[in-house]
């Protein structure tokens, strides 16, 4: 009867550690980008920093799909790191001078750039 006491015991504590374990947060945050340059720079920008596991990001919906350890990073930490790379995120605008030496073709800001796209 001990023993069964005590394997449950052991069981209920090891799953409660299990569970408890999940540090990993996942978010989807817009950012403004036109083209697959844009894509290639903006998941750079955000997977460079220590604690992000997976940064997608949907030409199309321009919605960056997050998973990230948030003992490590902070989502606002991760959208500046996007906004320093020229691309504006729902809190962070880029300035104008990063945004200036983006690509022709990557001037999201520009109605004409976007209509040719």
């Amino acid at each position: 009867m001990k023993k069964q006491v005590l394997m449950i015991s052991l069981f209920l504590f090891s799953s409660m550690a299990l569970f408890s374990q999940n540090k990993n947060q996942t978010a989807v945050v817009e950012v403004d980008g036109i083209c697959m340059m844009c894509k290639d720079r903006i998941e750079k920008a955000a997977i460079k920093n220590k604690g992000v596991k997976s940064a997608i990001w949907d030409v199309n919906s321009h919605q960056l799909s997050l998973v990230y350890d948030e003992r490590k990073i902070t989502l606002d930490e991760i959208e500046k790191s996007v906004a320093n790379v020229g691309h504006d995120t729902e809190n962070h605008e880029a300035t104008a001078e990063v945004y200036e030496n983006l690509h022709p073709c990557c001037k999201y800001r520009d109605e004409e750039v976007i209509n040719q796209h």
